[in-house]
């Protein structure tokens, strides 16, 4: 076990390699495909294209053991590729969800069959997932989940609603957790089950979600005594709390929980004046934050390579970094006074700057709102 914060560990060298391979290939991949760098490209920039090129190298479903048809790398080495990938804003969003925890998932509690169905597809770039947690009546407080699993012949009949279902309208299939026997108040995290359903089932309605921008990336997803066979149970029916508890240690703890925004700061710091010392100032308190963060999340991934528990560790990276996040957009709001917000500017910082403040008021509530971790991270200290 670790503890409220793992120790700080720094990369292996054997990582920079890796590491320039990633940028070269980014480089070369921007020039020829022309994709601009995107605040939250994470949740923004679906390109299908993209994932496919990027499996190609062998930088999606990386920690997917090679006898599921991956190519079995280390959580450390998928996190110097994420990091990379985010900081460069590349449109990653195709396959983010997949790679992130569905693929884990499935590792570690999916059957024969569904890891031979899906695995080597993720792996691949051509197999998008979402995820159905979330809820109207129930955001953060995933234990108060309204979507019932009811026993039919030969598998379950899932009815529910699930909200901000990012990708949805473009993913081949979702992760769906729902109540499968009462609500025990004394116990209320038991008698829950995870469910993998294909987004084509009958039964299944996916309404859009539009940001403030217009762009289309959240949805709410309706279903209606949805078919889902007993093969299609992810792990053990009843334990879906203690398998997301899992998931969301992949989900909270990695560099899009302090990246988000890095393109925005990145071009920021390209038109600032050196000799202003107060600027220089609110740079530098900003990319020390950046550091610490890295650290940190970069431990988190090492503890996760070691099969060790990480849900407190990885809420503390997720209360911490996207805090720092919404900062960061405020502060570089305030370092280019000059430059007026604009989402269709041909000027890339106008462009990011606008992006980052629409996108900011999401960074702290999707993943667990900063109330929730902070109960999470009490509980963990032993004060509530």
């Amino acid at each position: 076990m670790i503890g409220l914060v793992p120790d700080v560990v720094p990369l292996p060298a054997e990582t920079n390699d890796l590491r320039i391979a990633v940028r070269e290939f980014l480089a070369a991949d921007r020039k020829q495909h022309r994709w601009e760098p995107r605040v939250d490209s994470w949740i923004s920039s679906w390109d299908p294209g993209f994932s496919r090129r990027l499996a190609g190298q062998g930088w999606v479903g990386m920690t997917i053991p090679t006898e599921f048809g991956g190519p079995g790398r280390s959580h450390l080495e998928r996190f110097v590729v994420t990091e990379e990938l985010l900081a460069q804003g590349a449109p990653v969003a195709a396959h983010w969800v997949a790679d992130r925890q569905v693929a884990p998932a499935l590792v570690r509690h999916g059957n024969t069959e569904q890891r031979e169905r899906y695995l080597g597809r993720i792996a691949d770039g051509s197999c998008y997932f979402a995820i159905g947690m979330s809820e109207p009546e129930a955001g953060s407080d995933l234990a108060s989940v309204r979507t019932r699993g009811v026993r039919t012949e030969g598998g379950w009949h899932v009815s529910g609603t699930k909200v901000w279902t990012s990708g949805a309208h473009h993913s081949e299939a979702f992760f769906v957790l729902a109540r499968t026997s009462d609500l025990d108040p004394a116990h209320r995290h038991d008698g829950l089950s995870q469910f993998l359903v294909p987004l084509d089932s009958t039964g299944i309605e996916i309404r859009p979600i539009k940001l403030m921008t217009g762009q289309h990336h959240f949805n709410e997803v309706v279903l209606d005594r949805v078919f889902v066979p007993d093969e299609m149970v992810v792990g053990t029916v009843g334990s879906g709390w203690r398998q997301v508890g899992s998931e969301l240690g992949f989900e909270r703890s990695g560099p899009e929980r302090f990246l988000s925004p890095q393109p925005l700061l990145d071009r920021v710091a390209t038109r600032l004046d050196p000799a202003n010392a107060g600027a220089m100032a609110t740079l530098g308190g900003l990319v020390a934050e950046l550091i610490a963060l890295r650290q940190l999340s970069g431990s988190v991934a090492r503890a996760l390579s070691g099969n060790e528990s990480a849900d407190l560790s990885a809420a503390v990276v997720k209360e911490i970094g996207t805090t720092y996040e919404q900062r960061l957009v405020s502060e570089c709001a305030e370092l280019v006074p000059e430059i007026r917000p604009d989402p269709d500017s041909a000027d890339d910082l106008s462009r990011l700057l606008a992006e980052g403040l629409l996108h900011a008021p999401g960074f702290t509530l999707r993943g667990g709102t900063s109330e929730i971790l902070r109960g999470v991270i009490a509980r963990g200290l032993g004060l509530r």
